[in-house]
């Protein structure tokens, strides 16, 4: 936190005021020196008589006004729930909302005891213009969580990457930071600010999710075999989806390219989205398993070396 020195000009109408204060108090004691005990006892009866009724305004005044913002507090409470509004959103706004209430509350029951609150409210607006400046990074970092609660570009259990790196499921969103478990159990709170400004890769933003091989076999090996021999690994794999089930496609067995020591396959299927690595896993250890069962074999980088003599 920087704090910034504060320069004071002290106008010709700032002197003229303390002039007039001053003349006012010189006043105000002669005339205390001057008038009779006998006189003056009733003028401080009348000015007390005359506070009081002030305090009594002012309390009254700060009564209505508390019962009015705790009304109006319980009103938006209501209106939140009905619209089941987020948590974090309904309770911001509810202290916001109150706090400001509040402060206005208190600034009108000053004026009521003939305080002059000009002075109060500028020092008020330059207090809050002051830790706003402190505070720039907070205040994004607000802004951004609010963008997050209203737009929910994730949720609470969603697994998501962010723009950092940082990856794993969604353990709690606030105003100010989300919290991240990532799979090796680690907790990670990344800013508001960071997350609502950058790309954020929410895997469980949709119900199922494409799973893809790329499956290199020797030259030489028969085409339609290979073909077969993955067509029955996925076919027996029960967590697969196809299109009668609302998969936007039925599984993929095709010859995806000719390298330099491996015919390469690309095999393509879908799951719902919490199937992905356990299927990921499973057909990995079934395509090295039982593709040499059957014959084909796996390549690998080889060189051929032809001698020849003059």
């Amino acid at each position: 936190m920087s704090f910034f020195p504060m320069q004071i000009t002290v106008t010709p109408e700032d002197t003229a005021a303390v002039s007039e204060i001053q003349e006012a108090a010189k006043e105000t004691i002669q005339h205390i020196v001057t008038t009779p005990v006998s006189e003056l006892v009733p003028e401080f009866l009348n000015s007390a008589i005359h506070f009081g009724i002030k305090v009594l305004i002012a309390l009254l005044i700060y009564a209505l006004g508390a019962w009015l913002i705790k009304k109006i507090r319980g009103m938006l409470r209501r209106i939140f729930e009905r619209r089941k509004t987020e948590k974090a959103i309904a309770s911001f706004v509810e202290s916001l909302t109150s706090i400001s209430l509040t402060i206005i509350l208190v600034i009108i029951t000053i004026g009521t005891l003939g305080v002059n609150t000009t002075s109060l409210a500028a020092l008020l607006a330059a207090g809050g213009m002051a830790i706003g400046m402190a505070l720039s990074g907070t205040v994004q970092n607000f802004a951004g969580g609010i963008m997050i609660l209203v737009f929910k570009p994730f949720r609470a259990g969603d697994f998501i990457e962010t723009e950092n790196g940082y990856s794993g499921t969604v353990s709690e969103v606030n105003i100010f930071s989300t919290k991240l478990t990532t799979t090796d159990n680690k907790l990670i709170i990344v800013p508001n600010g960071s997350l609502s400004n950058g790309t954020i890769n929410n895997y469980s933003g949709n119900t199922m999710r494409r799973v893809e091989w790329l499956v290199g076999v020797e030259y030489g090996t028969d085409a339609e075999t290979v073909k077969n021999v993955l067509k029955d690994i996925v076919a027996a794999e029960s967590r697969t989806l196809y299109v009668a089930g609302g998969a936007p496609a039925d599984p993929l067995i095709e010859i995806n390219s000719l390298m330099d020591s491996a015919v390469q396959y690309v095999v393509r299927i879908w799951v719902k989205s919490e199937d992905y690595w356990p299927v990921y896993y499973a057909l990995n250890e079934k395509i090295y398993t039982i593709l040499p069962q059957k014959g084909i074999g796996f390549p690998f980088p080889q060189m051929d070396v032809h001698i020849t003599k003059n």
